[in-house]
Protein backbone atom coordinates (compact mmCIF):
# COMPACT_ATOMS: atom_id res chain seq x y z
CA UNK A 1 0.00 0.00 0.00
CA UNK A 2 1.44 3.35 -0.84
CA UNK A 3 1.77 6.08 1.67
CA UNK A 4 -0.70 8.51 -0.40
CA UNK A 5 -3.50 5.60 -0.90
CA UNK A 6 -4.34 5.88 3.33
CA UNK A 7 -7.37 6.96 4.85
CA UNK A 8 -7.00 9.48 7.55
CA UNK A 9 -7.90 6.88 10.17
CA UNK A 10 -6.20 3.90 8.59
CA UNK A 11 -3.05 6.76 8.56
CA UNK A 12 -3.56 7.32 12.44
CA UNK A 13 -3.72 4.12 13.20
CA UNK A 14 -0.53 3.65 10.66
CA UNK A 15 1.44 6.67 12.73
CA UNK A 16 0.18 5.14 16.07
CA UNK A 17 1.40 2.13 15.49
CA UNK A 18 4.95 3.16 13.54
CA UNK A 19 4.23 1.72 10.44
CA UNK A 20 4.71 4.80 8.92
CA UNK A 21 6.24 8.23 10.15
CA UNK A 22 4.77 12.06 9.75
CA UNK A 23 7.68 12.79 7.74
CA UNK A 24 7.39 9.88 5.01
CA UNK A 25 3.72 10.39 4.39
CA UNK A 26 4.13 13.57 4.22
CA UNK A 27 7.19 13.45 1.94
CA UNK A 28 5.08 11.07 -0.88
CA UNK A 29 2.13 13.23 -0.67
CA UNK A 30 4.80 16.47 -1.50
CA UNK A 31 6.20 13.78 -4.48
CA UNK A 32 2.81 13.39 -5.43
CA UNK A 33 2.32 17.25 -5.99
CA UNK A 34 5.33 17.56 -7.99
CA UNK A 35 4.79 15.26 -10.37
CA UNK A 36 0.79 15.78 -10.93
CA UNK A 37 0.52 19.28 -9.94
CA UNK A 38 1.70 21.11 -13.04
CA UNK A 39 -0.98 19.27 -14.82
CA UNK A 40 -3.71 19.37 -12.14
CA UNK A 41 -3.54 22.87 -10.90
CA UNK A 42 -4.65 21.68 -7.51
CA UNK A 43 -2.51 24.17 -5.41
CA UNK A 44 -1.56 27.63 -6.02
CA UNK A 45 0.74 27.53 -3.57
CA UNK A 46 2.99 24.50 -2.32
CA UNK A 47 4.00 25.20 0.97
CA UNK A 48 6.83 21.57 1.09
CA UNK A 49 9.79 22.85 3.22
CA UNK A 50 7.15 24.35 5.96
CA UNK A 51 5.48 20.87 5.61
CA UNK A 52 8.11 18.66 6.12
CA UNK A 53 9.19 20.41 9.30
CA UNK A 54 5.95 20.61 10.63
CA UNK A 55 5.95 16.47 10.25
CA UNK A 56 9.14 16.09 11.61
CA UNK A 57 7.56 18.22 14.54
CA UNK A 58 5.10 15.66 14.48
CA UNK A 59 6.66 12.72 14.77
CA UNK A 60 8.42 14.26 17.73
CA UNK A 61 5.51 15.36 19.73
CA UNK A 62 4.00 11.42 18.90
CA UNK A 63 7.18 10.18 20.25
CA UNK A 64 6.71 12.15 24.03
CA UNK A 65 3.25 10.79 23.52
CA UNK A 66 2.18 14.43 22.72
CA UNK A 67 0.34 13.28 19.39
CA UNK A 68 -3.02 15.51 18.61
CA UNK A 69 -6.07 14.15 16.86
CA UNK A 70 -4.44 14.90 13.62
CA UNK A 71 -1.23 14.88 14.58
CA UNK A 72 1.08 14.02 10.92
CA UNK A 73 -2.26 13.96 8.67
CA UNK A 74 -1.17 15.88 5.84
CA UNK A 75 -4.62 18.49 4.31
CA UNK A 76 -4.78 20.62 1.56
CA UNK A 77 -5.98 24.37 2.51
CA UNK A 78 -8.47 26.05 0.01
CA UNK A 79 -6.68 29.37 -0.69
CA UNK A 80 -9.74 31.22 0.83
CA UNK A 81 -8.28 30.44 4.67
CA UNK A 82 -6.00 33.07 5.70
CA UNK A 83 -2.44 31.30 7.08
CA UNK A 84 -0.25 33.37 8.47
CA UNK A 85 2.84 34.16 6.76
CA UNK A 86 1.91 32.26 3.29
CA UNK A 87 0.37 34.19 0.47
CA UNK A 88 -3.44 33.97 0.45
CA UNK A 89 -5.05 34.69 -2.63
CA UNK A 90 -8.67 33.88 -3.01
CA UNK A 91 -7.50 32.91 -6.67
CA UNK A 92 -7.64 36.50 -7.38
CA UNK A 93 -5.09 39.04 -9.14
CA UNK A 94 -6.50 41.34 -6.74
CA UNK A 95 -5.06 39.47 -3.57
CA UNK A 96 -2.08 38.00 -5.53
CA UNK A 97 0.54 39.10 -3.31
CA UNK A 98 -1.43 39.15 0.15
CA UNK A 99 0.50 37.51 2.61
CA UNK A 100 -2.57 37.64 6.13
CA UNK A 101 -0.69 38.56 9.27
CA UNK A 102 -3.05 36.26 10.84
CA UNK A 103 -4.05 32.94 11.09
CA UNK A 104 -8.02 31.53 10.79
CA UNK A 105 -9.97 29.87 13.30
CA UNK A 106 -10.35 26.74 11.14
CA UNK A 107 -6.53 26.47 9.95
CA UNK A 108 -5.28 27.34 13.64
CA UNK A 109 -7.72 24.27 15.08
CA UNK A 110 -6.68 22.08 12.55
CA UNK A 111 -2.71 23.00 13.02
CA UNK A 112 -3.58 22.74 17.32
CA UNK A 113 -4.70 19.36 16.53
CA UNK A 114 -1.35 18.66 14.59
CA UNK A 115 -2.14 18.73 10.94
CA UNK A 116 0.54 19.19 7.78
CA UNK A 117 -0.52 22.23 5.90
CA UNK A 118 0.68 21.08 2.13
CA UNK A 119 -0.36 24.06 0.83
CA UNK A 120 -3.29 26.42 -0.51
CA UNK A 121 -5.81 24.58 -2.99
CA UNK A 122 -7.21 26.42 -6.05
CA UNK A 123 -10.86 27.68 -6.09
CA UNK A 124 -13.24 29.34 -8.26
CA UNK A 125 -12.05 33.39 -7.66
CA UNK A 126 -13.32 34.29 -4.80
CA UNK A 127 -15.23 31.40 -4.62
CA UNK A 128 -17.32 32.45 -7.62
CA UNK A 129 -18.36 29.27 -9.78
CA UNK A 130 -18.96 25.65 -10.23
CA UNK A 131 -16.23 24.48 -11.95
CA UNK A 132 -13.01 25.97 -11.07
CA UNK A 133 -12.63 28.14 -14.12
CA UNK A 134 -12.92 31.30 -12.67
CA UNK A 135 -9.31 31.41 -11.32
CA UNK A 136 -7.15 33.80 -11.94
CA UNK A 137 -4.08 31.29 -11.61
CA UNK A 138 -5.72 28.75 -14.40
CA UNK A 139 -8.44 26.00 -14.22
CA UNK A 140 -8.41 23.07 -12.21
CA UNK A 141 -8.12 19.40 -14.28
CA UNK A 142 -10.16 16.82 -12.65
CA UNK A 143 -8.59 13.75 -12.11
CA UNK A 144 -11.13 11.73 -13.81
CA UNK A 145 -11.65 11.32 -17.34
CA UNK A 146 -14.47 9.75 -19.38
CA UNK A 147 -13.84 6.12 -20.37
CA UNK A 148 -14.49 6.88 -24.53
CA UNK A 149 -12.99 9.57 -24.32
CA UNK A 150 -9.72 10.13 -22.12
CA UNK A 151 -8.37 13.13 -23.54
CA UNK A 152 -11.38 15.94 -22.93
CA UNK A 153 -10.07 17.54 -19.63
CA UNK A 154 -13.16 17.58 -17.00
CA UNK A 155 -14.11 20.40 -14.80
CA UNK A 156 -13.64 19.19 -11.26
CA UNK A 157 -16.76 20.89 -9.91
CA UNK A 158 -16.32 24.80 -7.88
CA UNK A 159 -15.87 26.28 -6.20
CA UNK A 160 -13.38 24.14 -4.18
CA UNK A 161 -12.38 22.77 -7.02
CA UNK A 162 -8.28 22.30 -6.33
CA UNK A 163 -9.66 20.42 -2.73
CA UNK A 164 -11.85 18.29 -4.35
CA UNK A 165 -8.75 17.59 -6.81
CA UNK A 166 -5.98 16.86 -4.69
CA UNK A 167 -8.45 14.60 -2.57
CA UNK A 168 -9.31 12.71 -5.27
CA UNK A 169 -5.49 12.15 -7.02
CA UNK A 170 -3.90 11.60 -3.68
CA UNK A 171 -2.40 15.00 -3.54
CA UNK A 172 -3.74 14.86 -0.23
CA UNK A 173 -5.28 12.69 2.45
CA UNK A 174 -7.88 15.25 3.44
CA UNK A 175 -8.92 19.45 3.03
CA UNK A 176 -10.62 21.89 3.83
CA UNK A 177 -13.40 24.02 1.47
CA UNK A 178 -16.35 26.42 1.79
CA UNK A 179 -20.23 25.89 0.81
CA UNK A 180 -21.75 29.39 -0.21
CA UNK A 181 -23.99 27.15 -2.70
CA UNK A 182 -22.73 23.76 -2.98
CA UNK A 183 -18.95 24.82 -3.39
CA UNK A 184 -18.14 21.81 -1.55
CA UNK A 185 -20.89 18.90 -2.24
CA UNK A 186 -20.34 19.46 -5.63
CA UNK A 187 -17.12 19.42 -6.29
CA UNK A 188 -17.13 16.54 -3.88
CA UNK A 189 -19.69 14.52 -5.94
CA UNK A 190 -17.72 15.71 -9.56
CA UNK A 191 -14.31 14.01 -8.18
CA UNK A 192 -15.70 10.93 -6.37
CA UNK A 193 -14.86 11.98 -2.85
CA UNK A 194 -17.06 12.49 0.31
CA UNK A 195 -17.68 16.23 1.65
CA UNK A 196 -20.13 18.12 4.02
CA UNK A 197 -20.98 21.65 4.54
CA UNK A 198 -21.83 22.02 8.24
CA UNK A 199 -24.32 23.95 9.66
CA UNK A 200 -24.02 27.29 9.25
CA UNK A 201 -22.60 28.47 12.51
CA UNK A 202 -20.66 25.28 13.43
CA UNK A 203 -17.46 26.54 11.78
CA UNK A 204 -16.24 29.69 12.79
CA UNK A 205 -15.81 32.22 9.82
CA UNK A 206 -12.97 34.32 11.07
CA UNK A 207 -9.74 34.58 8.98
CA UNK A 208 -12.13 33.18 5.48
CA UNK A 209 -12.04 35.54 2.25
CA UNK A 210 -15.88 36.65 2.54
CA UNK A 211 -18.03 35.68 -0.33
CA UNK A 212 -21.95 35.84 1.11
CA UNK A 213 -21.71 36.22 4.57
CA UNK A 214 -25.31 34.79 5.73
CA UNK A 215 -24.49 31.98 3.35
CA UNK A 216 -20.86 31.10 3.64
CA UNK A 217 -19.29 27.69 6.17
CA UNK A 218 -16.58 25.96 5.85
CA UNK A 219 -16.39 22.28 5.79
CA UNK A 220 -14.00 19.43 4.74
CA UNK A 221 -13.22 16.92 2.08
CA UNK A 222 -12.05 13.17 2.64
CA UNK A 223 -12.26 10.16 0.80
CA UNK A 224 -14.36 8.49 3.44
CA UNK A 225 -17.26 9.87 5.52
CA UNK A 226 -15.68 8.44 8.48
CA UNK A 227 -12.39 10.80 8.00
CA UNK A 228 -14.94 13.78 7.20
CA UNK A 229 -15.90 13.53 10.45
CA UNK A 230 -13.11 13.43 11.75
CA UNK A 231 -11.67 16.46 10.15
CA UNK A 232 -15.03 18.20 10.67
CA UNK A 233 -14.66 17.66 14.91
CA UNK A 234 -11.36 19.79 14.99
CA UNK A 235 -12.88 22.24 12.44
CA UNK A 236 -15.87 23.11 14.98
CA UNK A 237 -16.27 25.35 17.53
CA UNK A 238 -17.29 28.48 19.05
CA UNK A 239 -15.61 31.42 18.31
CA UNK A 240 -16.08 35.10 19.76
CA UNK A 241 -14.17 36.32 16.96
CA UNK A 242 -17.36 35.53 14.27
CA UNK A 243 -20.64 36.85 15.38
CA UNK A 244 -22.60 33.80 13.75
CA UNK A 245 -20.54 31.62 15.37
CA UNK A 246 -23.02 29.02 17.67
CA UNK A 247 -22.04 28.33 21.33
CA UNK A 248 -22.93 24.59 20.74
CA UNK A 249 -21.54 21.28 21.87
CA UNK A 250 -19.01 19.43 19.48
CA UNK A 251 -20.36 16.17 19.40
CA UNK A 252 -18.32 12.71 18.61
CA UNK A 253 -18.78 12.87 14.66
CA UNK A 254 -16.77 9.55 13.96
CA UNK A 255 -19.17 7.81 16.36
CA UNK A 256 -22.01 9.11 14.48
CA UNK A 257 -20.56 7.01 11.40
CA UNK A 258 -21.10 3.38 13.02
CA UNK A 259 -24.73 4.79 14.26
CA UNK A 260 -27.58 2.19 12.15
CA UNK A 261 -30.25 4.00 10.59
CA UNK A 262 -32.95 1.40 11.57
CA UNK A 263 -36.20 2.87 12.34
CA UNK A 264 -35.27 6.23 10.68
CA UNK A 265 -37.38 8.02 8.64
CA UNK A 266 -35.96 9.48 4.96
CA UNK A 267 -37.37 12.45 3.38
CA UNK A 268 -37.29 12.49 -0.73
CA UNK A 269 -38.59 15.93 -1.80
CA UNK A 270 -41.52 15.76 -4.70
CA UNK A 271 -40.08 18.77 -5.87
CA UNK A 272 -36.46 17.81 -6.51
CA UNK A 273 -37.70 14.99 -9.31
CA UNK A 274 -37.19 17.60 -11.91
CA UNK A 275 -38.21 17.12 -15.80
CA UNK A 276 -35.00 16.26 -17.86
CA UNK A 277 -33.23 14.72 -14.96
CA UNK A 278 -30.80 12.09 -16.33
CA UNK A 279 -31.94 8.70 -16.14
CA UNK A 280 -28.62 7.72 -14.05
CA UNK A 281 -29.13 10.37 -11.54
CA UNK A 282 -32.37 9.38 -10.70
CA UNK A 283 -32.01 5.60 -11.24
CA UNK A 284 -29.00 6.29 -8.36
CA UNK A 285 -30.81 8.42 -6.04
CA UNK A 286 -33.49 5.59 -5.98
CA UNK A 287 -31.00 2.73 -5.64
CA UNK A 288 -29.95 5.21 -2.61
CA UNK A 289 -32.87 5.29 -1.18
CA UNK A 290 -33.10 1.57 -1.50
CA UNK A 291 -29.85 0.71 0.43
CA UNK A 292 -31.05 2.78 2.99
CA UNK A 293 -34.83 0.85 3.02
CA UNK A 294 -32.82 -2.33 3.26
CA UNK A 295 -30.92 -1.18 6.47
CA UNK A 296 -34.32 -0.66 7.84
CA UNK A 297 -34.69 2.97 7.37
CA UNK A 298 -38.23 4.30 6.12
CA UNK A 299 -38.64 6.01 3.23
CA UNK A 300 -41.11 9.11 3.08
CA UNK A 301 -42.27 11.18 0.26
CA UNK A 302 -42.15 14.92 1.25
CA UNK A 303 -42.77 18.25 0.01
CA UNK A 304 -40.61 21.86 0.20
CA UNK A 305 -42.80 23.70 -1.69
CA UNK A 306 -41.15 26.71 -1.72
CA UNK A 307 -37.33 25.12 -3.21
CA UNK A 308 -38.36 25.74 -6.95
CA UNK A 309 -37.71 29.39 -5.81
CA UNK A 310 -34.02 28.63 -4.86
CA UNK A 311 -31.89 29.48 -7.49
CA UNK A 312 -33.11 32.76 -8.05
CA UNK A 313 -33.34 34.22 -4.46
CA UNK A 314 -29.85 32.55 -4.15
CA UNK A 315 -28.52 34.36 -6.96
CA UNK A 316 -30.02 37.43 -5.58
CA UNK A 317 -29.24 37.16 -1.98
CA UNK A 318 -25.41 35.91 -2.62
CA UNK A 319 -24.64 38.89 -5.08
CA UNK A 320 -26.10 41.65 -3.03
CA UNK A 321 -23.68 40.54 0.06
CA UNK A 322 -20.67 39.74 -2.72
CA UNK A 323 -21.18 43.72 -3.73
CA UNK A 324 -20.53 44.48 -0.02
CA UNK A 325 -18.13 42.32 0.70
CA UNK A 326 -15.89 43.04 -1.97
CA UNK A 327 -15.92 46.78 -1.47
CA UNK A 328 -13.15 46.50 0.61
CA UNK A 329 -10.87 45.29 -2.24
CA UNK A 330 -9.95 49.47 -3.25
CA UNK A 331 -6.38 49.30 -3.68
CA UNK A 332 -5.59 51.43 -0.86
CA UNK A 333 -5.23 49.13 2.19
CA UNK A 334 -4.08 45.90 0.91
CA UNK A 335 -3.86 43.78 -2.09
CA UNK A 336 -3.34 44.89 -5.87
CA UNK A 337 -3.02 48.82 -6.45
CA UNK A 338 -3.16 50.66 -9.93
CA UNK A 339 -1.57 54.09 -10.13
CA UNK A 340 -4.82 56.78 -10.80
CA UNK A 341 -5.17 60.32 -11.62
CA UNK A 342 -7.42 60.76 -8.39
CA UNK A 343 -9.09 58.04 -5.84
CA UNK A 344 -12.34 57.11 -8.00
CA UNK A 345 -9.30 56.52 -10.91
CA UNK A 346 -7.42 54.41 -8.68
CA UNK A 347 -10.78 52.15 -7.22
CA UNK A 348 -11.87 51.96 -11.15
CA UNK A 349 -8.11 50.98 -12.15
CA UNK A 350 -7.56 48.62 -9.18
CA UNK A 351 -11.05 47.08 -9.80
CA UNK A 352 -11.00 46.81 -13.27
CA UNK A 353 -7.11 45.29 -13.34
CA UNK A 354 -7.82 43.02 -9.93
CA UNK A 355 -11.53 41.36 -10.59
CA UNK A 356 -12.11 38.61 -13.10
CA UNK A 357 -15.50 38.36 -15.30
CA UNK A 358 -17.29 36.41 -13.01
CA UNK A 359 -16.61 38.44 -9.85
CA UNK A 360 -17.31 41.64 -11.95
CA UNK A 361 -20.77 40.20 -13.25
CA UNK A 362 -21.66 39.16 -9.40
CA UNK A 363 -20.90 42.35 -8.17
CA UNK A 364 -22.88 44.46 -10.74
CA UNK A 365 -26.30 41.66 -10.16
CA UNK A 366 -25.77 42.56 -6.33
CA UNK A 367 -24.86 46.33 -6.86
CA UNK A 368 -28.29 46.57 -8.39
CA UNK A 369 -30.29 44.29 -6.75
CA UNK A 370 -28.89 46.60 -3.65
CA UNK A 371 -29.81 49.97 -5.27
CA UNK A 372 -32.33 52.57 -4.66
CA UNK A 373 -36.07 51.73 -6.01
CA UNK A 374 -34.87 47.93 -6.74
CA UNK A 375 -34.32 46.99 -2.80
CA UNK A 376 -37.77 45.80 -1.99
CA UNK A 377 -38.47 44.35 -5.58
CA UNK A 378 -35.39 41.96 -5.46
CA UNK A 379 -33.23 41.61 -1.94
CA UNK A 380 -36.01 42.41 0.39
CA UNK A 381 -38.44 39.77 -1.46
CA UNK A 382 -35.81 37.14 -2.39
CA UNK A 383 -35.27 37.57 1.93
CA UNK A 384 -38.65 36.81 2.71
CA UNK A 385 -38.25 33.88 0.36
CA UNK A 386 -35.65 32.67 1.92
CA UNK A 387 -37.45 32.28 5.25
CA UNK A 388 -40.44 30.48 3.17
CA UNK A 389 -37.80 28.28 2.02
CA UNK A 390 -36.47 27.39 5.41
CA UNK A 391 -40.01 26.99 7.24
CA UNK A 392 -40.21 24.14 4.48
CA UNK A 393 -37.70 22.26 6.07
CA UNK A 394 -38.69 23.04 9.58
CA UNK A 395 -42.05 21.77 8.50
CA UNK A 396 -40.56 18.94 6.61
CA UNK A 397 -38.43 17.77 9.91
CA UNK A 398 -41.16 17.16 11.82
CA UNK A 399 -42.09 13.83 9.88
CA UNK A 400 -38.24 12.71 8.93
CA UNK A 401 -35.18 12.73 10.63
CA UNK A 402 -32.51 13.39 7.35
CA UNK A 403 -33.85 13.95 3.16
CA UNK A 404 -31.47 12.15 0.81
CA UNK A 405 -31.48 13.94 -2.81
CA UNK A 406 -29.07 14.03 -5.96
CA UNK A 407 -25.67 15.88 -5.01
CA UNK A 408 -25.68 17.14 -8.86
CA UNK A 409 -28.00 17.45 -11.65
CA UNK A 410 -25.00 15.10 -13.62
CA UNK A 411 -21.68 14.09 -14.02
CA UNK A 412 -18.61 16.27 -14.10
CA UNK A 413 -18.70 17.88 -17.96
CA UNK A 414 -15.67 19.23 -19.92
CA UNK A 415 -14.19 22.79 -19.66
CA UNK A 416 -16.13 24.27 -22.28
CA UNK A 417 -19.28 22.37 -22.79
CA UNK A 418 -21.46 24.36 -19.99
CA UNK A 419 -19.45 27.36 -19.23
CA UNK A 420 -20.39 29.72 -22.22
CA UNK A 421 -24.21 30.16 -20.48
CA UNK A 422 -23.95 31.82 -17.29
CA UNK A 423 -27.39 30.29 -16.50
CA UNK A 424 -26.15 26.53 -17.50
CA UNK A 425 -23.57 27.16 -14.94
CA UNK A 426 -25.70 28.69 -12.09
CA UNK A 427 -28.07 25.42 -12.82
CA UNK A 428 -25.04 22.91 -11.42
CA UNK A 429 -26.36 24.76 -7.87
CA UNK A 430 -30.34 23.32 -8.27
CA UNK A 431 -29.82 20.23 -5.47
CA UNK A 432 -27.33 22.34 -3.06
CA UNK A 433 -28.62 25.56 -2.42
CA UNK A 434 -31.61 25.21 -0.56
CA UNK A 435 -29.70 23.90 2.11
CA UNK A 436 -27.34 27.01 2.66
CA UNK A 437 -30.29 29.47 1.97
CA UNK A 438 -31.65 27.12 5.31
CA UNK A 439 -27.94 26.80 6.91
CA UNK A 440 -28.81 22.87 7.08
CA UNK A 441 -25.55 20.64 7.09
CA UNK A 442 -25.62 18.59 3.58
CA UNK A 443 -22.91 15.91 3.01
CA UNK A 444 -22.43 14.50 -0.58
CA UNK A 445 -20.95 10.65 -0.74
CA UNK A 446 -19.88 9.11 -3.86
CA UNK A 447 -22.42 6.33 -4.21
CA UNK A 448 -22.06 5.20 -8.21
CA UNK A 449 -20.18 5.89 -12.00
CA UNK A 450 -22.14 6.82 -14.96
CA UNK A 451 -22.30 5.51 -18.34
CA UNK A 452 -18.73 7.19 -18.68
CA UNK A 453 -17.27 5.53 -15.23
CA UNK A 454 -17.52 9.03 -13.95
CA UNK A 455 -18.42 9.21 -10.41
CA UNK A 456 -21.99 10.28 -9.10
CA UNK A 457 -22.75 12.06 -5.86
CA UNK A 458 -25.84 11.67 -3.52
CA UNK A 459 -26.61 14.34 -0.99
CA UNK A 460 -27.81 13.75 2.46
CA UNK A 461 -29.10 16.94 4.24
CA UNK A 462 -29.77 17.46 8.02
CA UNK A 463 -31.66 19.22 10.55
CA UNK A 464 -30.07 22.00 12.11
CA UNK A 465 -26.84 21.03 14.09
CA UNK A 466 -27.59 17.58 13.49
CA UNK A 467 -24.70 16.05 11.56
CA UNK A 468 -24.66 12.96 13.50
CA UNK A 469 -27.41 11.84 12.02
CA UNK A 470 -26.53 13.42 8.75
CA UNK A 471 -23.27 11.15 9.04
CA UNK A 472 -24.87 8.00 9.98
CA UNK A 473 -27.17 7.98 6.83
CA UNK A 474 -24.18 8.82 4.88
CA UNK A 475 -22.23 6.52 5.76
CA UNK A 476 -24.65 3.72 5.29
CA UNK A 477 -24.73 5.11 1.60
CA UNK A 478 -21.13 4.08 1.38
CA UNK A 479 -21.39 0.97 3.07
CA UNK A 480 -23.64 -0.09 0.62
CA UNK A 481 -22.37 1.61 -2.32
CA UNK A 482 -18.62 0.06 -1.25
CA UNK A 483 -17.60 2.81 -3.87
CA UNK A 484 -13.84 1.86 -5.15
CA UNK A 485 -13.30 3.25 -8.23
CA UNK A 486 -10.19 5.86 -8.57
CA UNK A 487 -9.64 8.45 -11.38
CA UNK A 488 -7.11 7.38 -13.89
CA UNK A 489 -4.50 10.74 -12.80
CA UNK A 490 -3.51 9.87 -9.26
CA UNK A 491 -0.32 10.38 -7.62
Amino acid sequence: MRATDFTIAGALTALEEGAISAEELTRAHVAGIEALNPRLNAYVTVTAEQAIEAAQASDARRAKGEAGPLDGIPLAIKDLFCTEGVRTTAASRILHNFVPPYESTVTTQLKRDGAVFLGKANLDEFAMGSSNLTSAYGAVQNPWNRRNDPDTVLVPGGSSGGSAAAVAARLALGATGTDTGGSIRQPAAFCGVAGIKPTYGRCSRFGIVAFASSLDQAGPFARTVEDCAVLLRSMSGFDPKDSTSAEVAVPDFRAACGRSVKGLRIGVPKEYRLDGLAPEITALWEQGLAWLRDAGAEIVEISLPHAQYALPTYYIVAPAEASSNLARYDGVRFGLREDGRDLKDLYEKTRAAGFGAEVKRRIMIGTYVLSAGYYDAYYLKAQKIRALIARDFTEAYQKVDAIVTPATPSAAFAEGENTDDPVTMYLNDIFTVTANLAGLPGLSVPAGLDAQGLPLGLQVLGRSFDEETVFAVGSAIERAAAFTARPRVMA
